[in-house]
């Protein structure tokens, strides 16, 4: 019990300091006092009273995420580990093994291996299931084993893994690891440049200006920027990337909060790089926050043309505040607004569903850009031109979620090879073999309109009787063989996931870019509208 209360102690003063810090934002302060009070003592007597020894580290950690799920998934408590990989993911630089992992219960997953960096170098492939690091079983270690894997330069470190049901083992000498915010830039023909801008990490904008020097010393009079898959980062690289297309003193961003202070006008402070560059933008559904900032605001200001499908819609800004030993609480302090004066958060997580799922925004709210076209609020940034194997659904997500594509692909690169991208072919009977393997998969996913049937079957109510219930019950039958039948429906969509997972496993990402350039849809109708300026300039009229 000594051992017990010595640890108890320390958590309520860090209870306190959380809180306290919180307070500045409140107005009640008397209620704010009244509740840290009742939480501490709570805290105590349970510790000292509960029939079995308690371990207060993790009921704290339980009872801080739990009060802050109840507000929106950006407001993390962010513990000391957390803070350095948050530190990492800003400044784009960090040491170990140069692998993106997926975490489970039992296993990492080695999603992608960096080119040319050490999980690379010691044969590590995507898919490949991490079991063991060092003398540390994945499936015994409480925390994110993946931060076993990171390390000082030059330290060593044996990983056991299995691959195609074969365990094998290899040691991986780990390095500085540089995460480009621009992995990739090239020409797509004579007079078209093409920018990759992955992230917004501190060396976004430099590099995306190296990049347009360089590719404007090539000959490109017309440039593509694609923010495709780019899930944000630093608000300021944000209106610095912006600002190579717009003038000094354009605003960018508005953002408002019940916080005075964080009411702020940003605007572009430096002369820009080129402001006359006809400029496609390419964003989808996970084009997020900080890429979302760019294209929404080099769309009301009729500076760009933006391609491809509607983005994720984060209209939120977060900042992180320092609490006691070495921790932090990254909070959403406020929204953000574009030139035009839309935000365009798409979910609303301060009203939710009868799951506590956030519900989605359906009422938008016109606006106009510099030049008069028409532009909404409350679900993302729009594209002036949509591409439809962008576009996502229930369908796609499910895929995603439950893997399916990811473990085809997997098998996939052990049964095929190729000698080069240009030689690469996903055939139709390769997609046959894709939907054979989802049903053996036994992939299954729940459409609304399923659950409206089921709901509806599983009631009490008897005024439908029973030959109503019989005929729900044959539609839903049909609706979940009409899911399957989903996997033709929207082939385009799915094979371009297939073929982009696909070609990474055996080009890796600059492999993929690669092939971009003369087989990606939206990069392909980009070049002919930059190559029309009558067409391009109407679309900003």
């Amino acid at each position: 019990m000594k051992r017990l209360i010595k640890k108890q102690v320390l958590i309520p003063v860090l209870a306190l300091t959380v809180l306290v810090g919180a307070s500045s934002f409140k107005s009640d302060f008397f209620e704010i006092a009244k509740q840290i009070e009742i939480f501490t003592t709570l805290f105590k007597e349970l510790n000292m009273n509960y029939v079995d020894e308690t371990n207060p580290a993790e009921l704290m950690d339980s009872a801080i995420k739990n009060m802050l799920g109840e507000l929106d998934p950006y407001t993390q408590f962010l513990n000391e580990q957390d803070v350095e990989s948050y530190k990492i993911n800003n400044s784009g630089e960090y040491s170990g093994i140069g692998a993106l992992v997926r975490s489970y219960e039992n296993k990492l997953v080695v999603v992608e291996p960096y080119q040319g960096y050490a999980a690379d170098k010691a044969g590590l492939k995507a898919g490949d299931e991490i079991i063991k690091i060092g003398e540390t079983l994945v499936a015994d270690f409480d925390d994110n084993a993946g931060e076993l894997l990171k390390g000082a330069n030059n330290s060593s470190v044996e990983v056991t893994f299995v691959r195609q049901g074969a365990t094998k083992t290899t040691t991986i000498t780990r390095e500085g690891v540089e995460v480009d915010a621009v992995p990739f830039y090239d020409m797509i023909d004579d007079k078209t440049g093409y920018i990759v801008l992955s992230r917004f990490n501190r060396k976004a904008s430099k590099q995306t200006k190296s990049a347009m020097q360089d590719l404007k010393g090539r000959g490109a009079e017309r440039l593509v920027l694609d923010l495709r898959g780019n899930p944000g980062g630093l608000l300021s690289e944000a209106i610095n990337v912006t600002n190579l297309f717009v003038p000094k003193g354009e605003l960018i961003v508005t953002t408002k909060s019940k916080v005075k202070k964080f009411n702020q006008e940003y605007r572009t402070r430096n002369k820009p790089e080129d402001e006359e560059i006809p400029l496609v933008v390419l964003v989808n559904g996970k084009s997020a926050s900080a890429s979302e900032i760019v294209s929404g605001g080099l769309q009301d200001l009729d500076r760009a043309v933006i391609v491809g499908a509607r983005s994720f819609g984060k209209g939120l800004v977060q900042r992180p505040l320092k609490l006691t030993y070495g921790t932090q609480l990254k909070v959403t302090i406020s929204r953000y607004y574009t030139p035009s004066g839309r935000c365009i958060q798409s979910l609303d997580y301060w009203n939710r569903d009868e799951e506590g799922n956030a519900v989605r925004n359906t009422k938008f709210n016109e606006f106009t850009t510099r030049n008069g076209r028409k532009v909404w609020d409350g679900g993302g940034v729009m594209p002036d031109i949509t591409i439809e194997s962008l576009k996502t659904n229930s369908l796609i997500d499910a895929l995603e979620t439950n893997n399916i594509v990811f473990d085809f692909a997997t098998e996939y690169f052990y049964d095929h090879s190729f000698d080069s991208v240009d030689g690469f072919n996903f055939s139709d009977a390769d997609y046959s073999g894709f939907k054979a393997y989802a049903k053996d998969q036994n992939f299954s996913y729940q459409t609304k309109t399923e659950k409206v049937l089921e709901e509806t079957i599983n009631s009490d109510d008897t005024l439908l009787g029973a030959e109503v219930q019989e005929k729900y019950k044959d539609l839903l039958v049909t609706a979940n063989r009409g899911k399957i039948e989903a996997l033709d429906t929207f082939e385009k969509e799915i094979r371009k996931n297939l073929e982009d997972e696909i070609i990474t496993r055996y080009f890796y990402r600059d492999g993929l870019y690669k092939y971009y350039l003369s087989h990606d849809e939206a990069i392909l109708t980009a070049k002919e509208l930059l190559a029309d300026a009558t067409k391009y300039t109407d679309i900003l009229k």
